[in-house]
């Protein structure tokens, strides 16, 4: 018997998933609402040429539900949701697909917003807003945000010092090896800030024209992309895609510590225990990546509030999220348990406590 929605182990009790088909741009797509609690759900557009429609589906169950708990920790006003379009992002983008895909995001009447994510531009969130307001991420405007890359790399940046700060006892990365694993939008910003402060890099991407250009600019040494976990390094900062520390991965790494940017980097959650067990420092993702969807939120609240985008506001976001993160890492040592474990409590109470006042609120009324 194939399994359903309700039997995936993905599931998490979602308020809704919707099912995108249109036959004449051939998009597929699926939009997950996790969790309205905070606010809108927000969550990026991934474009991927998944094997199947149900690998689509795992993973946007997965995405929307760490972006509720994501956009929780970073203390935002918003849910959480992620949508994916079903396609190579290299081959089959038209402008005529995104129309149709903010067609669909419009349906939805605004209990989601679309943004950027892997094979997703600026450019085509911005064909999206032609048909639809429920869209974030622009480039123009007064309340557009731009490009969330480099706040999401400033925010890992920051948090790689703080487990320098705790792990070496030094303000800046002299001395130190980071494994990049992915140098995308994000990870080539990560790179630049990581080699003026000190580090050395070693690094690896598929894309090998732009791995050569970053190595070039960063002093950095290429490996072959598998070859990256063997790396005698400090610090491995995963910055592709997903479930790279996993039993098959765990073993060769000889990090005391995991700071990346990307999404999802333990396959199963035991894998964060094993890490804790090992004495790696393993900085929770979403608290970690948390500096994309902050300057994302920041065109929601000029928008809710009549002004424009404010870098100041972003900053002070960004300076709670690095706040948040000393607190999950204390709170590991003091109560012996794994900081994602920390981290998910964080943002559960978050959310519970907004669930929980907005009943109260349906009563009264």
């Amino acid at each position: 018997m194939s399994m359903t929605l309700f039997d995936s182990p993905s599931f998490a009790n979602h308020e809704g998933v919707h099912a995108v088909f249109d036959e004449k741009t051939g998009l597929r797509a699926i939009i997950a609402v996790h969790s309205t609690a905070r606010g809108p759900a927000v969550g990026g557009t991934r474009m991927w040429n998944y094997a199947s429609s149900a690998e689509a589906l795992e993973d946007v169950l997965r995405l929307s539900k760490g972006m509720s708990y994501k956009n929780a920790v970073a203390d935002l006003e918003m849910g959480g949701g992620k949508s994916v379009i079903i396609g190579d992002s290299r081959t089959q983008k038209t402008p005529e697909l995104f129309a149709a895909f903010g067609r669909a995001v419009d349906t939805l009447g605004g209990i989601y917003y679309a943004a950027e994510d892997v094979g997703v531009s600026v450019a085509d969130i911005a064909v999206a807003r032609k048909v639809t307001p429920y869209v974030l991420g622009l480039s123009d405007g007064p309340e557009a945000s731009g490009d969330p890359s480099p706040v999401t790399a400033e925010g890992v940046f920051r948090s790689t010092l703080l487990a320098a700060r705790r792990l070496w006892k030094q303000d800046d990365l002299t001395g130190l090896t980071i494994a990049v694993q992915g140098i995308g939008h994000v990870g080539g910003y990560l790179a630049d800030k990581l080699h003026a402060a000190g580090a050395k890099l070693v690094m690896t991407d598929v894309n090998t024209a732009l791995l050569a250009e970053v190595a070039a600019r960063t002093n950095a040494e290429i490996v072959a992309p598998d070859a990256i976990y063997d790396v005698k390094a400090d610090i491995y900062a995963p910055c592709a895609l997903g479930a790279t520390l996993n039993p098959q991965t765990l073993d060769r790494l000889t990090v005391k510590a995991v700071v990346g940017a990307a999404n999802n980097q333990l396959a199963t959650p035991d894998i964060g225990q094993k890490l804790f067990d090992r004495g790696v420092l393993y900085a929770p993702d979403y608290v970690v990546n948390g500096g994309g969807i902050i300057n994302v939120a920041s065109e929601l609240n000029a928008r809710n509030t009549g002004g424009s985008y404010d870098p100041a506001w972003v900053e002070a976001k960004l300076s709670r999220l690095m706040e948040t993160l000393e607190e999950v890492l204390d709170r590991s040592a003091v109560e012996k348990r794994p900081t994602h474990e920390i981290a998910d409590a964080i943002a559960e109470a978050r959310i519970n406590a907004a669930r929980d006042l907005k009943a109260e609120q349906r009563k009264a009324a």
